[in-house]
């Protein structure tokens, strides 16, 4: 089966589509929220969130003998909220830092969570079969009243993230300040808490409780390489969570056996490589060229200056090659040099030696005048440079 086809069952496939969609809703609204958790320094909040909130999941099916999503949700919710409120009352009760509390809540909660599961499985009901899905995700077991449920809840979510965008910006940048202007930081805080706390319960069937910590973190680290507004890197941040969503769901149906939650994380972890890499302002790729072509721009110039202080000491005259090589080595004292000429800056005379054009006169002048043009300015308009 081709891409083409596989794509086409998004659309005919019952299983494919459900899959796709809950996959999308999930990468929309984790990547919302997780615009806020990163901005916030608060990336293993997401990690802590989700392994709390198995033991909610297995008290919710022994307290109502249920399995239906938003049971299952209602109590993961409320023991991730548990959990997340034991950090804030560890960190502010204690001296035990933030790090170290989620560490022992995310610790503790797993724990009691995997007894709880362990136990439940001994007692022969067989009504609990398919918790344990909860730990790495079963996305092929979701039905379209699991997209439903998904769908009101992101939308909630989102919906809540847009009535308190003014508060949650000004919380992610200088808490202190919004507390100054009057706001209620701390229910600010409860809410955007809770909001991550839906928004990472929504992933638990699909992703895992293992494994959806990263929906929590990867697309606002890929996003915030791209851009440094708040608004584009929400947007940016959803769409990579859709796109790996999608795009999990799709390569886990291609291949017979491969499970689509860590097919997912896998996908966001390539746009996450991908931005690292390739982002404009921020990519290592792009960030080594610049860092190349500023050395270079930074030994012209010196080059430059040399020749002027050596062509004012001896009466404008013009410069071997041999007095310039404590300046530039090898091949790139002659790159340099011609790079120089082809701006007309220097000009080549006999003896190989080298002299400054009026041009270049003037350019070194203003590299040597205080508050001295930049040389990125100086290499690309030489002649502007010179006026």
């Amino acid at each position: 089966m081709d891409v083409l086809q596989t794509l086409s069952l998004i659309f005919t496939d019952y299983t494919l589509r459900n899959v796709a969609l809950g996959a999308a809703i999930l990468g929309i609204v984790s990547g919302a929220l997780s615009t806020f958790a990163v901005l916030r320094k608060q990336s293993l909040l997401g990690d802590a969130v989700s392994h709390a909130a198995l033991p909610g999941v297995v008290l919710a099916f022994i307290l109502t003998g249920l399995k239906t999503p938003l049971v299952l949700m209602v109590g993961a919710v409320i023991a991730g909220w548990i959990g997340v409120t034991l950090v804030s009352l560890i960190v502010r009760e204690t001296r035990v830092k933030y790090d170290s509390a989620l560490g022992i809540v995310l610790a503790v909660f797993f724990g009691l969570g995997m007894v709880l599961l362990t136990w439940l499985q001994g007692q022969n009901n067989a009504g609990q079969s398919g918790l344990d899905h909860f730990l790495f995700g079963r996305a092929a077991a979701i039905v379209q009243s699991d997209v439903i449920t998904m769908a009101a809840l992101g939308g909630v979510v989102l919906l809540v993230t847009a009535l308190f965008w003014k508060e949650f910006k000004i919380l992610s940048f200088d808490g202190q300040y919004a507390a100054t202007l009057g706001f209620p930081v701390r229910w600010i805080d409860t809410l955007l808490t809770t909001l991550i706390v839906v928004a990472v319960v929504l992933g638990l069937q699909m992703v895992g409780v293992v494994l959806m910590s990263a929906m929590i973190v990867a697309p606002a680290a890929a996003a915030r390489q791209w851009t440094d507004r708040l608004s584009l890197m929400l947007i940016l941040s959803s769409t990579f969570g859709a796109l790996a969503g999608v795009g999990g769901a799709v390569i886990s149906s291609l291949t017979s056996g491969l499970p689509t939650g860590p097919t997912i994380v896998l996908c966001i972890s390539a746009i996450v490589i991908v931005s690292l890499l390739f982002a404009p302002n921020r990519g290592i790729v792009w960030g080594g060229l610049r860092g190349r072509r500023n050395r270079r721009e930074l030994q012209q110039a010196m080059l430059l200056e040399k020749l002027y202080d050596a062509s004012t000491r001896n009466n404008g005259q013009s410069q071997p090659v041999e007095s310039l090589r404590f300046i530039l080595s090898g091949g790139r004292l002659e790159d340099a040099l011609g790079v120089l000429a082809g701006q007309g800056l220097i000009a080549p005379e006999t003896g190989d030696r080298w002299a400054l054009t009026p041009t270049g006169i003037e350019a070194a002048r203003s590299l040597q005048a205080p508050g001295g043009i930049r040389s990125s300015t100086l290499f690309s308009n030489p002649k502007e440079a010179a006026l």
